[in-house]
């Protein structure tokens, strides 16, 4: 198997590493950030992650997390040496957790459960894992012609959906993903508000509301944009009590 070794220490990724080849298996690339895995990943397409958690930026259960959007999705064993990230990573639904510093037995046994596991029962496992991901992600991820891209949520101006897929406008332009707009809303609630059962538009961003739209009803102005978006009469109440909340 090919495995990724991802922590921002670099004498743990040298150990880990030397333990990964005592287990006769291949370490396709080295990574210090939640980031730098994922990049590689999405080039590589490893079957195995070795996730430390605790990293700047972004953290190993969210960069789990957004693993398993890549097809084929690697098997994620988190690595640590804080033992209340325990609970945290089972509830995400990780392969397995291990405790710095790993040994080798413990290292062995991890990577042969995911050997063992047929490709339905490594989805499963992986289906599970993106359910349950972190409550308040920092970036959004999305599978582009470039690979896995990511955006942070503060750069994020509004989502819009169509049918079943979501347009995430931000500071760079745009990309496309397949995540439902009630599960935006409900993660990112305090930051994001609906104006219309299609958007969701980040509140600091907006810069007005404003009476008076092509159909007599209601918009908001964002700011920096030249973008006006309609309220519907359904979300204009909570969008009044949510912008007088922010204030």
């Amino acid at each position: 198997m090919r495995v990724l070794v991802c922590d921002d220490e670099a004498l743990a990724r040298m150990r880990l590493k030397r333990l990964v080849e005592r287990c006769d298996m291949e370490v396709v690339a080295e990574a210090s950030t939640g980031r730098e895995a994922l990049a590689s990943a999405s080039r590589l397409h490893p079957d195995v992650v070795l996730m430390d958690i605790r990293m700047p930026d972004m953290d190993g259960l969210e960069a789990g997390a957004h693993l398993t959007r890549l097809e084929p999705a690697p098997a994620v064993i988190f690595c640590t040496a804080f033992e209340e990230h325990a609970l945290q990573a089972f509830r995400v639904h990780a392969l397995d957790y291990l405790l710095k510093p790993v040994s080798e037995a413990d290292l062995r046994q991890a990577l042969e459960k995911v050997r063992a596991l047929n490709q339905v029962q490594l989805a499963e496992v992986q289906h599970r894992m993106a359910a349950n991901r972190p409550r308040q992600r920092r970036h959004i991820s999305a599978r582009t012609y470039r690979g896995l891209e990511l955006v942070q949520v503060e750069d994020v101006r509004y989502f819009q959906a169509d049918q079943k897929y979501v347009t995430v406008y931000h500071t760079g332009g745009s990309v496309v993903i397949n995540e439902p707009l009630k599960d935006l809303e409900k993660e990112f609630d305090g930051l994001f508000v609906r104006t219309h059962r299609s958007t969701l538009v980040a509140l600091h961003c907006i810069e007005a509301l404003e009476h008076g739209g092509s159909d007599g009803g209601y918009e908001v102005r964002l700011r920096d944009l030249d973008v006006r978006l309609p309220v519907s009469r359904r979300h204009l109440a909570g969008l009044r009590q949510a912008l007088l909340n922010r204030n």
